[in-house]
């Protein structure tokens, strides 16, 4: 009864979370650095989401999610301009190619767990970073790609508030998805690998093709990021993909609350805005940061909404108690 309260609490809390995510572009559409800051948050909403799919649910921190979006970025520039596909076209292409290159490179590291995994997901995203910057004939190197063309909307380009009300619609179907997928019977395997891959091997569950499959699912929100990115930046440079951007989103998860569908959210709503907040003070948000994984170390490893729901959890058992003891 109480979990079912609980869930029906937490699908509530989603739906007006999703309807304020919609109409927030058109409330804000007079100001567009706080719209253009809006925006970015739906971006790395959705990343987190895809990054809490893998690192929240499967046990799997995956450095090289911003990799992925890099070449799924470059992917559909190129599509867009030499090809002259129309964007809608050459996203899902694009995707579809990132997360092909994803799986293959990092197939090998998918026999790997913890800290391990890691290292080699760096190493992966270490070695794509460089192929940006000495590719310069694909990726323009560190000068990057600019004029990125929006895409087309209904006969002309989009942007403005209705851009940000795509990302939003992104940003909604992809925290969707993800509490769509865990309940699931793929949901609850991803978990038992989660918890113990040696005991859910022995049940029957194919680690590895759950792992690839995991993998190839956080790739798509990866991709499908990237190329939003590279359009409403209007432009691309290595260093917008590169480990520090890995290491940010999953800080978002971590900060959140991992393992659970609107921690990431929580996550990226609060720390999303930073960087074009303090835009100024670079050192004062490398201090930030550092500080805030400390503090999601020692202090919160839960995130936020983890210890939210710890806290009512204890709150519950007292009142449970009390009521207890005043019938006895």
């Amino acid at each position: 009864m109480d979990a079912g309260l609980l869930r029906s609490a937490g699908f509530r809390a989603g739906i007006v979370l999703a309807v304020l995510a919609l109409a927030a572009p058109f409330l804000l559409s007079g100001n567009r650095y706080i719209a253009f800051i809006l925006g970015m948050t739906f971006i790395n909403v959705l990343w987190a989401s895809g990054m809490n799919l893998a690192y929240g649910y499967v046990g799997l921190m995956p450095l090289m999610f911003a990799g992925v979006a890099g070449i799924a970025a470059y992917a559909m520039i190129h599509l867009t301009r030499a090809a002259g596909w129309p964007f809608w076209l050459a996203t899902p292409a694009a995707s579809a190619f990132a997360a092909a290159v994803g799986v293959v490179l990092g197939l090998p590291s998918l026999r790997l767990k913890g800290f391990y995994f890691t290292l080699c997901s760096l190493v992966i995203q270490s070695v794509l970073t460089l192929a940006f910057i000495y590719f310069p004939a694909y990726t323009n190197g560190d000068t990057g790609i600019s004029q990125v063309a929006p895409p087309e909307w209904f006969g002309g380009p989009l942007h403005g508030a209705a851009f940000d009300f795509v990302l939003a619609a992104a940003a909604v179907i992809g925290v969707a998805l993800v509490a769509l997928i865990v309940p699931s019977g793929l949901g609850q395997r991803f978990i038992a690998i989660r918890e113990d891959d040696v005991l859910a091997e022995a049940v029957g569950i194919g680690i590895t093709r759950y792992k690839i499959l995991a993998f190839i699912i956080v790739s798509l929100y990866a991709a499908v990021g990237g190329c939003f990115y590279a359009t409403y930046v209007g432009f691309v440079s290595p260093r917008a993909f590169d480990v520090l951007v890995s290491l940010n989103v999953w800080l978002m998860v971590a900060f959140g609350g991992r393992g659970t569908v609107l921690g990431p959210v929580i996550g990226a709503v609060i720390l999303a805005p930073i960087p074009y907040l303090l835009q100024d003070l670079q050192g004062l948000r490398d201090i930030l940061d550092g500080v805030l994984i400390v503090l999601v170390i020692l202090a919160m490893p839960g995130g936020i909404y983890g210890e939210l729901r710890r806290w009512r959890s204890r709150r519950a058992r007292a009142a449970g108690r009390e009521l207890a003891e005043q019938r006895a």
